[in-house]
């Protein structure tokens, strides 16, 4: 199980899809503002003058050694919604990530779902 306060020693390192192939590196972690856990993963995709930042959901999340490996393969996250290396995720455009991975989504009336570490 991946750890709220182990995310930190993490960034940076490789994240692979389940089988095994890289996707990027892990960039920030964003968790569930009612659990504090970890919902989702930013990671940082594309060419060296062409960077993004794609979101992936971080159940079934395994360490390795100086790796993540994630339970999505490299194909569905490729066309997850994303945003600039400098952006940062609205509130408004947060259901459109659930909605790509099929997962429930319920907005909070008064805070964000989803908070960057």
């Amino acid at each position: 199980m991946l750890e709220a306060q182990d995310i930190r020693e993490w960034r940076g390192h490789d994240v692979v899809d389940a089988n095994r192939k890289k996707i990027g590196k892990l960039e920030a972690v964003y968790v569930d503002t009612r659990t504090d856990q970890p919902s989702f993963a930013t990671v940082q995709v594309g060419l060296p003058t062409r960077h993004r930042l794609v979101f992936v959901p971080l159940a079934d999340a395994t360490v390795g050694p100086d790796y993540l490996r994630v339970a999505c393969t490299r194909d569905r996250i490729k066309d997850a919604p994303s945003i600039g290396t400098d952006g940062e995720l609205l509130a408004q455009d947060e259901e459109a990530v659930f909605t790509h991975y099929d997962l429930p989504y319920q907005a909070e009336p008064t805070e964000r779902w989803l908070a960057r570490r």
